[in-house]
């Protein structure tokens, strides 16, 4: 499973992480970390008289713990050992809340892999992070910069 260059990768190839459990402590150091305490977080009261019918996890915060989920299969899995940067995130949609108590886990597909020279290449991934009933939460593609076969 482990992957050393661009051409490791196949379209269509599908990595589903491990399940991670957002908690109110999440919630907490992620508002003290980015200085994001907006009420609909952080407040009971408030977020008890929005369309969400109570709070919810910043939409943030359940992508950054959805795609680090991923690391979870591995080192050499989602990214290569021959990773050279984080090339792009494109197309991010957030369609349904993340809950405390919800335990969401990333399904990412190759979309495709254009070789940009000799020495590199992009893998193209669309990555659906969904919650424990199966329901889409999030939606976004990543391209990763890659070290080619020499």
């Amino acid at each position: 499973m482990e992957k050393v260059f661009f051409e490791d990768y196949k379209a269509g190839e599908v990595f589903v992480s491990p399940g991670r459990t957002i908690t109110e402590t999440d919630i907490v150091l992620f508002s003290a970390f980015t200085g994001d305490w907006h009420p609909l977080h952080t407040d009971v009261e408030y977020a008890a008289k929005t369309p969400f019918k109570g709070r919810i996890a910043h939409g943030m915060l359940g992508l950054v713990v959805g795609m680090a989920a991923l690391f979870r299969l591995g080192p050499y899995v989602v990214l290569p050992k021959s990773f050279i940067a984080f090339y792009g995130m494109e197309s991010v949609r957030f369609t349904a809340p993340v809950r405390i108590g919800d335990t969401i886990c990333n399904e990412m597909t190759i979309k495709s892999l254009l070789e940009k020279d000799e020495k590199s290449g992009v893998i193209e991934a669309e990555n659906i992070i969904k919650n424990q009933r199966g329901e889409t939460v999030i939606v976004y593609v990543t391209k990763i910069l890659a070290g080619r076969k020499p």
